[in-house]
């Protein structure tokens, strides 16, 4: 019976890269499986798919119509993942982030380990099965531990990950310090972008202290022209907190070259937000030397805070 992998809402690299790799994978070890999306690719997963000549897989806003099952990879919290989720059977997880707002009635075969990316799990996945890794799928699972480690700078980056994108790059031919400089500087392209679409490329929602918190990232390479646009970006966070139901929002502008962010905090509860991080908030905004990693530096600090 057919099965659907998928990532989380909003895909990164990783979320649409990670499925499509463990759904090959699974579909050589004799699964019916299909890599979907619940997002657009953003402009950084655009450039890599066109890089390794990858078609991006189909959009889906519901599964149930579609399968009994699915399998999920780079998420488990409820929010982020398919709206209908309760509605499916989840038989596997691929994750590295924390585990909230999840359960299911029967057991599931569940591989998460605290590592940069997802798709160095699916690698390993690869290896305990015994799989050969494809040149091109080697290539784009390369790009999603480029991607959430920031060519390996992120705080969350592990050995594993550096040791299992190199070998990524083996396989794939690619040098990846020059491709991956070349990737992150694709996904900084904010000028096509509106303000509304751009706080929601790659936002995440969790609940804190009874609140909706959402955090948005958008990764530049030039902070000030990020905040050039600043009372745009107040008054789409307003209209998203009013009409979706946040009650905080954080907008993280990530410096890719410095490894800082600044952040623009609209919604209750900035006091918790000071503590978390600190810092003071100057008309909702702090910078955060140091910062680049939401799962690692924003999260559980802010989580600690609202508990």
């Amino acid at each position: 019976m057919k099965e659907l992998v998928f990532g989380h809402q909003n895909p990164d690299t990783d979320a649409i890269v990670a499925a499509k790799a463990y759904s090959y994978l699974q579909n050589k070890l004799g699964k019916d499986t299909e890599a979907v999306a619940l997002g657009e690719p953003n402009e950084e997963t655009k450039f890599v798919l066109a890089h390794f000549d990858e078609p991006a897989p189909r959009v889906i806003e519901s599964a149930k119509a579609e399968v009994e099952a699915v399998m999920l990879v780079d998420h488990n919290e409820a929010q982020q993942s398919v709206a209908d989720i309760k509605d499916v059977t989840v038989t596997n997880v691929i994750d590295h982030h924390r585990i909230a707002n999840f359960e299911t009635a029967g057991p599931l075969y569940y591989h998460a380990e605290p590592v940069g990316c997802s798709s160095t799990i699916v690698y390993k996945e690869f290896a305990s099965n015994g799989v050969e890794i494809p040149a091109k799928l080697a290539g784009l699972m390369l790009s999603a531990i480029i991607s959430d480690t920031l060519l390996f700078k992120s705080p969350t980056t592990t050995a594993d990950d550096i040791e299992i994108g190199k070998k990524l790059a083996a396989i794939a031919g690619v040098d990846y310090e020059t491709y991956g400089l070349e990737m992150l500087k694709a996904g900084t392209n904010l000028a096509a972008k509106t303000e509304a679409e751009l706080i929601e490329a790659d936002a995440k929602s969790f609940e804190m202290g009874g609140l909706t918190v959402r955090i948005d990232q958008v990764n530049t390479v030039d902070l000030e022209d990020v905040f050039s646009r600043e009372a745009a970006f107040r008054a789409a966070i307003e209209a998203e907190n009013k009409a979706q139901g946040y009650d905080l929002f954080l907008l993280m502008a990530t410096n890719i070259l410095d490894s800082n962010t600044r952040l623009l905090v609209v919604g209750e509860g900035q006091d918790k937000v000071e503590a978390a991080f600190g810092v003071k908030l100057v008309d909702g905004k702090a910078d955060l030397p140091g910062v680049v990693s939401r799962k690692k530096q924003v999260v559980p600090p802010l989580q600690a805070a609202f508990d």
